[in-house]
């Protein structure tokens, strides 16, 4: 991002914390917009209700997000559908408001580029089952459904490892994804990362999981839902879009191709 771009992003974000954008004072800054605890959101698009492969736990005003992480969610439940006939649906939780800012129960979520992800369940049998909720599982893999549950209150649930680990997979390989983070409680990870090597799985994408599946130091440990993170793209930081690594996962250099002399000379200079 411009010095100038950043200069206008702090002094627009600091007075008030959560103004609107495009601004005259920064007319450049649109999309993502500050960062994730600290930022707003414009051309913003909706998740629907319910599409192939998903469907959203809550009917809310908290479901909008920018277009590059709606389109990788879809595209990562719909992949994992079909890569495994019989999947129940995968149950997506919060993203943002449609403009951003402050979304309640969340310290982040105001810029369009994080969203909660419950994780698949199957029943202690083996039987794949749509997540009743946010079940809090524990490092052998199996949960209680909370007695408030709508559906399977009291009973008892396991981490379905397979598709919580293709979904994983399906979402580091997305096209344009470039995620950033995937906060998850530390015996989940180890549970995704000990099937990754079972499976033989290439060793760089392993070694992508094993860097961006985090458990939080600053919230809870996230063992009843993964918290999905994009990082900002670079025209993303143009736009004033800031906050977190840019992974070597995800930057590759092209080489620059001379076409010509002229081409040449002016690269060079006089």
């Amino acid at each position: 991002m411009t010095r100038s771009g950043l200069l206008a992003t702090s002094v627009l974000l600091g007075i008030s914390g959560c103004i609107s954008v495009p601004n005259p004072l920064a007319p450049n800054l649109h999309g993502s917009v500050g960062t994730p605890s600290r930022g707003v959101l414009t051309d913003s698009i909706s998740l629907p209700m319910h599409g192939s492969g998903f469907v959203r736990i809550h009917d809310n005003d908290v479901h909008f997000g920018t277009p590059r992480l709606v389109s990788t969610l879809m595209y990562a439940a719909d992949a994992v559908a079909k890569a495994r006939p019989g999947t129940p649906r995968l149950v997506i939780g919060d993203i943002s408001k449609k403009t951003g800012g402050h979304a309640q129960g969340h310290a982040s979520h105001r810029t369009g580029r994080d969203v909660d992800i419950l994780y698949f369940a199957m029943t202690p049998d083996g039987v794949p089952i749509e997540s009743p909720g946010f079940v809090r599982f524990g490092p052998d893999g199996l949960g209680q459904v909370p007695h408030n549950a709508p559906h399977l209150a009291g009973k008892w649930i396991r981490l379905d490892v397979e598709r919580e680990w293709l979904l994983v997979k399906t979402l580091l390989q997305s096209p344009d994804a470039e995620v950033q983070w995937m906060f998850v409680a530390e015996p989940i990870q180890a549970l995704l990362i000990e099937h990754a090597r079972a499976l033989g799985e290439n060793p760089h994408l392993i070694w992508y999981a094993e860097t961006v599946l985090h458990q939080p130091t600053d919230s809870e440990a996230h063992d009843d839902h993964m918290h999905l993170r994009l990082a900002c793209s670079h025209d993303d930081e143009l736009s004033g879009c800031e906050g977190g690594p840019r992974w070597p996962f995800f930057d590759t250099v092209l080489p620059y191709e001379m076409t010509s002399d002229e081409e040449l000379a002016a690269l060079l200079g006089p």
